[in-house]
C-alpha cells in the first residue's frame, strides 16, 4: 500500500477535467502534456483524493515517439504498460518508433509517483489511452489542414495518418511540427479505442529493459556513478529502538582507505534518520570491513527484552480473554454460539518476514555547495523519499531532486525511505561529493520493515443442520506509540464478514518498536491463510469441500458498497466475480478427480487490491520431510483487459512462488530485542528447484482493468496448507509449516501407507 502520508500531502480539490497542453520542439516536433486527474478507481464518479499526472508524449522530426513512465519500476512492468497505452490510442509504431524514458520525481507535474497497492493500472488506465487518443487527434487535424480534407475521412496505422480515398499517407514525424499548432482537445470529447481494436494492448511485450539487464548494463540504483564519489556504510543498533551512548573510532578512522567517520544522532522515526556510525572509503568493501573496528555501545532500554517468545507469550495471554475493542459486530454473535450445535474453535499465527530484495537497498546523495541536493534512488514512494532526504538534510523538499533508478525488486520494502535518509544526512555533511550508501545483505535482513507477525483466535457456530450461522475473530496485533501500523490492522470487511449473519471481530495490541511495513499484498498475505483455512476447517464438519462452503456463501449475494479510502474508492466486494474464479479454478485443477496416491489438492481463494483469484495446489510429502508442490492452478479476474500478457503471467506466477516459500520456509525470530538471520543461509528464499508448474487463466469480466502485483499471492498459502491437510488429516495453523508435525503420523516409522485424496495406497 502507499505511504499514508505522502498521500495526505498530496491534492484532494483537483477537478475531474483533463488538461492538455501542447508546445512546438526545435528543430519541428510536438511535445504533448497531459495533465490529467484521477482516482484509484478512475471509472467511479465522484472520488475523493483526487491527484494529478502528467503523461509526455514527444514527437520529434525524425520520426521517433518519446513517451515518458512516470511511475517506479519494481519488476512489476510498468514502465513497459503504461506507454503501452498511450502507444495504442496513438496508433504508434511500437516496434519501430517508440523509446521509453524513466521519469524523475516531478510531482507538481506527474502527480503521486508510487509504485504500491498494485494501483498504477486503474489509476492510469483511462488518462494513459486519452493522452495518446489526443495525440492522434492532432496529429489527424494536422494532416487534414495540409491536404485540405475533412478530419472524419482520414484514418491512422502505425504511425501514420492515412487518406484511404487519395492513396496517400503521412508520418507522425513529418506532422508532428504542424500537429504543435492544432488545438487541444477535450478529452472528454475524444471516443478511445474498443478493445476488439487492440494492436499493442494485450499483446505480449518483454520488459523494456530487459535487454540491458541480462547483459549486464547499469541500470539499477546501485549502478549510479558520479565523479568523485565515495562509498559509505551505516551501523545502527541492533536492537529496535535503541540509543546511541558511546561510540570509540578511532580504529575505524585507521583503516587504510577510510577517509571518514561520523557519529550520526537521530531520532525515534525508523523512516528517517537514527543513532548510527558512518564510515566513508574510497570503496565500499573498505567501508564495510572498518565496521568491525567500530566499538559502540547502545542503550537498548525496554526494547532489549523483546523476543518471539514474549510476543507469543503476550499473545496467547490476550487471547484467552475478550479483546480490547471491537470493529465489525453484525448480528447478535452471543445468541448465535449459545444455541449452536456444534462449536469450532482454533487459533492462527504466522509469523515476522523480510522483503529481501535482490538489489539492497543503497541511495546516492549529493549535497550541492548552495545547499539543494540530489538524489538517485531505487525507491517506491520518491515523494516520500525527498521529504525524508529534505528533512534530515535541514532543507526545503523542493531543493532535493529526485532521479528514480530502476529497482532489483521491492516488494513494498522501498516505500520506507529509511536508507534515502541516512544517504542525504551523510551528503549534508559532505557537501560537494557524492556519496553512495549501500547495505549490506546482513543490513537489509536485520534492518527491514517487517511483515508483521499476528495471532487469531477464530470460532465459528453450526446449527443443528450444520449451517455456518456465527463467526468470530479474536485478532492479536502491533502497535508503535500506541497507534496500530497500516500493515497491522484488519479490514473491518475482512471475508466472510456481511456473508454470515452473525459476525464480530476483535483486536488486541501489543507495543513494538520492530519496525512494520507493507510486505507484498500487506495484511492480505497472513489473513488469507487464517481465514481460508479455518473456513476449510468449517466445510470440513459439514462434510464438505471449502469451494462448496464459499459458493454457499456467495450464492445470491449482492456486492458490497464501495469504501472511501484517502486515494479515492476500493471497489465492494463483488460475490460473482469471486464465484466465477473459484470454479475456473476447480475447472482447471479438474478438482472432483482425485490425485494421483501420495498426493492431494487444496484450494484457496482471496479477494485483494481489487483482484479476484482462485487457486488449487497439488502436493506431497516426502519420508524425509519434504513438501513438494507439484502443480499450482491459477484463476484471476482482474477485469476486462490484460494490458501485457507477458507481464501479467510473470507477475501471477512470481506470487505464486513468493507464497509458497514464505508457507514452506521463511520466519524472522527475535531474541533480545535484535533479529537472528543475516543471509540467504538462514532465510532460505525459493528457488528454482522449488517451482512447481504454475498454469494461470484469466476470467474476463466487464470491470476497468486492475493491477497484479500483489493479489495472486495470498490465496496459494491457504491452497497448500488445505493440501496439506487432505494428505495427512492434520491442520497448519501456524507458519513456517512444521512438516515434524505432518510426518510424525503421515510417516510414523518412515514407511507404510500414503493417504491422499485418492484414498489409501501402499508405498
Amino acid at each position: 500500500m502507499p505511504d499514508q502520508t505522502e498521500i495526505r500531502d498530496m491534492p484532494s480539490n483537483v477537478s475531474r477535467r483533463t488538461m492538455l497542453k501542447v508546445s512546438a520542439l526545435a528543430g519541428g516536433g510536438l511535445m504533448l502534456s497531459a495533465a490529467m486527474p484521477m482516482a484509484v478507481r478512475a471509472a467511479v464518479a465522484g472520488e475523493r483524493g483526487v491527484a494529478m499526472l502528467n503523461a509526455f508524449v514527444k514527437i520529434t522530426a525524425d520520426d521517433m515517439i518519446t513517451i515518458v513512465s512516470k511511475n517506479p519500476e519494481i519488476g512489476q512492468g510498468i514502465k513497459t504498460s503504461l506507454p503501452m497505452m498511450i502507444a495504442e490510442e496513438m496508433d504508434a509504431d511500437w516496434d519501430r518508433q517508440v523509446k521509453i524514458e524513466q521519469g524523475d520525481l516531478d510531482q507538481q507535474s506527474y502527480g503521486l509517483q508510487i509504485a504500491g497497492g498494485s494501483t498504477a493500472t486503474p489509476m492510469n488506465w483511462i488518462p494513459m489511452r486519452q493522452a495518446g487518443a489526443a495525440a492522434r487527434h492532432m496529429l489527424i487535424a494536422a494532416a487534414a489542414k495540409r491536404w485540405s480534407v475533412d478530419a472524419s475521412d482520414l484514418a491512422t496505422e502505425k504511425g501514420k495518418v492515412i487518406d484511404k480515398a487519395g492513396g496517400r499517407s503521412i508520418s507522425y514525424g513529418e506532422l508532428a511540427a504542424d500537429a504543435a499548432t492544432m488545438a487541444v482537445p477535450d478529452p472528454d470529447s475524444l471516443t478511445l479505442k474498443d478493445p476488439a481494436a487492440f494492436t499493442i494492448i494485450g499483446r505480449s511485450i518483454g520488459g523494456i529493459d530487459s535487454p540491458k539487464i541480462v547483459k549486464g548494463k547499469p541500470v539499477f540504483g546501485v549502478d549510479t556513478m558520479l565523479p568523485g564519489m565515495r562509498y559509505a556504510a551505516f551501523e545502527r543498533a541492533p536492537v529496535f529502538g535503541a540509543r546511541l551512548k558511546s561510540a570509540d573510532i578511532a580504529e575505524a578512522e585507521a583503516v587504510p582507505g577510510v577517509e571518514k567517520v561520523l557519529v550520526m544522532k537521530g531520532g525515534e522515526d525508523p523512516l528517517l534518520l537514527v543513532d548510527g556510525v558512518a564510515i566513508i572509503a574510497s570503496n565500499w568493501w573498505t567501508a564495510n570491513k572498518a565496521r568491525e573496528k567500530l566499538k559502540i555501545e547502545w542503550d537498548n532500554g525496554e526494547w532489549g527484552s523483546h523476543s518471539n517468545e514474549y510476543y507469543d507469550s503476550t499473545a496467547a495471554r490476550l487471547l484467552s480473554g475478550i479483546p480490547a475493542e471491537y470493529g465489525t459486530n453484525d448480528g447478535d454473535v452471543d445468541t448465535a454460539f449459545a444455541s449452536a450445535e456444534t462449536v469450532l474453535e482454533a487459533d492462527y499465527a504466522y509469523p515476522f518476514l523480510a522483503h529481501v530484495p535482490m538489489e539492497p537497498q543503497n541511495c546516492t546523495a549529493l549535497c550541492h555547495d548552495d545547499g539543494s541536493m540530489e538524489i538517485w534512488a531505487p525507491t517506491q514512494a520518491p515523494g516520500r523519499a525527498q521529504t525524508s532526504a529534505a528533512s534530515v538534510a535541514g532543507i526545503a523538499p523542493e531543493k532535493v531532486k529526485v532521479h528514480i533508478t530502476r529497482m532489483g525488486g521491492g516488494f513494498g520494502r522501498r516505500l520506507s525511505n529509511d536508507y534515502v535518509s541516512q544517504a542525504a544526512a551523510i551528503a549534508a555533511k559532505m557537501p560537494g561529493i557524492p556519496i553512495q550508501l549501500i547495505w549490506s545483505r546482513e543490513d537489509d535482513v536485520r534492518s527491514d520493515f517487517y511483515r508483521p507477525a499476528g495471532w487469531h483466535k477464530l470460532r465459528a457456530a453450526l446449527n443443528g443442520s450444520g449451517e455456518l450461522t456465527g463467526f468470530e475473530d479474536h485478532f492479536v496485533t502491533f502497535t508503535t506509540n500506541g497507534k496500530i501500523p497500516m500493515p497491522a490492522t484488519m479490514f473491518d470487511a475482512e471475508f466472510p464478514a456481511k456473508f454470515v449473519p452473525n459476525l464480530r471481530y476483535g483486536t488486541s495490541t501489543i507495543e513494538t518498536r520492530v519496525p512494520l511495513g507493507s510486505l507484498r499484498a500487506p495484511r492480505s498475505n497472513a489473513f488469507a491463510f487464517a481465514f481460508q483455512s479455518f473456513l476449510d476447517e468449517i466445510a470440513h464438519a459439514q462434510g464438505r469441500d471449502l469451494p462448496a462452503l464459499l459458493l454457499e456463501l456467495l450464492d445470491g449475494k449482492d456486492q458490497l458498497p464501495d469504501e472511501r479510502m484517502q486515494m479515492g474508492v476500493r471497489p465492494g466486494f463483488n460475490p460473482p466475480r469471486a464465484a466465477g474464479v473459484i470454479r475456473k479454478a476447480m475447472e482447471m485443477a479438474d478438482w472432483q478427480t482425485p490425485s494421483p496416491a501420495g498426493r492431494a489438492k487444496g484450494l484457496g481463494f482471496y479477494f485483494s487490491h481489487q483482484g479476484y483469484f482462485a487457486e488449487v495446489v497439488e502436493a506431497s510429502l516426502s519420508s524425509s520431510g519434504e513438501i513438494e508442490v507439484h502443480h499450482v492452478w491459477v484463476a484471476g479476474d482482474v477485469g476486462s483487459q490484460i494490458v501485457n500478457p507477458f507481464g501479467a503471467l510473470n507477475q501471477v506466477q512470481g506470487s505464486v512462488i513468493d507464497g509458497l516459500g514464505q508457507a514452506v520456509a521463511l520466519s524472522i525470530k527475535l531474541k533480545d530485542g535484535a533479529v537472528e538471520q543475516s543471509n540467504f543461509h538462514d532465510y532460505p528464499v525459493p528457488r528454482m528447484p522449488f517451482t512447481p508448474k504454475i498454469d494461470v487463466e484469466f476470467v474476463k469480466t466487464d470491470y476497468p482493468p486492475t493491477g497484479l502485483g500483489e493479489p495472486a499471492l495470498p490465496p496459494v498459502i491457504p491452497a497448500l496448507t488445505n493440501a496439506l491437510f487432505a494428505l495427512t488429516g492434520k491442520r497448519i495453523r501456524n507458519l513456517p509449516i512444521d512438516t515434524s508435525q505432518l510426518t510424525a503420523s503421515f510417516w510414523p516409522d518412515h514407511h507404510g501407507l500414503v493417504i491422499g485424496t485418492s484414498g489409501v495406497s501402499p508405498v
